[in-house]
């Protein structure tokens, strides 16, 4: 599993940036490799090799890209995967194209019902469903991959950027990604996070995460939640228009889920002046259209 580090950083003509006199870039962590892309690959790089040859198990819902993430990296190196997958009523459905990549890729799924989900990290449900998993002995990676030591493979996302811009936005599910960034960019730099989730929950997420990691808070960064769309695999015609169109504008393949609304909302926030003239923005890649893969 050799990954394209550091990513490509490219900068791309767009009149609704340059009309404000913004520069904008696109940190392409979406090339970093064919199967674990983007911030996945930072964020999990480091839990597998604290694996140490165990089992993975690792928990999220229908179109989790985490969960297919770890699938393809327990595939691409012999590890056996296991998926807690919230709704215990999808057990008796067809998998829809997200799961049975899972599971092609030789993941174990197991399904519970939303309410124990909820309650996944107190020690006796959670202890339950490893139990019920058959997986007691298994190395947990939480819901997303961020954990300590994802935000410190993180880190390094904000040190390729030192310098290279003053302003570096991603959109945010479980803030890993964020808290690790802002970590790794200069004192003179900010990172912008877009939440795709909806309920104000992720800024408290990302402090203790930092708290964890680093025993304190790091770096400039800030939330913007007004471009969730109404929250997680959300969506509306109007931001499907929108990623089409950057599609065609930039010939890059806009992942709906966070991609699109981060893009959505760097256009919207330049739009309102909300970055002076000259600022140059680093938009993060953190992934792809699903499916990714036709083999």
């Amino acid at each position: 599993m050799n990954p394209r580090l550091p990513s490509p950083l490219q900068e791309v003509e767009d009149e609704r940036f340059a009309r404000h006199g913004i520069r904008l870039l696109l940190k392409r962590d979406d090339l970093i490799h064919p199967r674990l892309v983007g911030n996945k690959w930072r964020k999990l790089a480091p839990n597998l090799r604290a694996a140490a040859g165990r089992p993975l198990l690792t928990f999220g819902g229908a179109y989790s890209n985490h969960l297919r993430a770890t699938a393809a990296a327990g595939h691409l190196l012999g590890l056996p995967t296991i998926g807690v997958v919230r709704g215990q009523e999808l057990a008796d459905r067809p998998l829809n194209p997200s799961l049975a990549r899972c599971t092609a890729d030789g993941m174990r799924l197991h399904f519970i019902d939303r309410s124990t989900y909820r309650h996944k990290s107190d020690p006796a449900t959670l202890a339950a469903v490893l139990r019920a998993a058959d997986a007691q002995d298994a190395y947990l990676v939480p819901e997303g991959g961020s954990n300590a030591l994802a935000v410190r493979g993180c880190r390094d996302l904000g040190a390729e950027l030192r310098g290279r811009a003053d302003v570096v936005a991603l959109a945010c599910g479980t803030g890993g990604t964020l808290a690790g960034l802002a970590a790794g960019l200069a004192p003179d730099q900010r990172a912008l996070g877009i939440p795709v989730l909806k309920g104000g929950f992720l800024y408290e997420e990302i402090r203790q995460l930092q708290n964890r990691t680093f025993g304190g808070p790091r770096g400039n960064w800030s939330l913007d939640d007004r471009f969730h769309f109404g929250g997680y695999a959300r969506t509306s015609a109007e931001l499907d228009a929108f990623a089409d169109d950057f599609e065609t504008r930039h010939s890059l393949p806009v992942e709906r889920l966070y991609v699109a609304k981060l893009l959505y909302g760097l256009v919207a926030l330049a739009a309102q002046d909300a970055f002076p003239p000259g600022t140059t923005v680093a938009a993060v890649i953190t992934g792809r259209p699903f499916p990714e893969h036709t083999a």
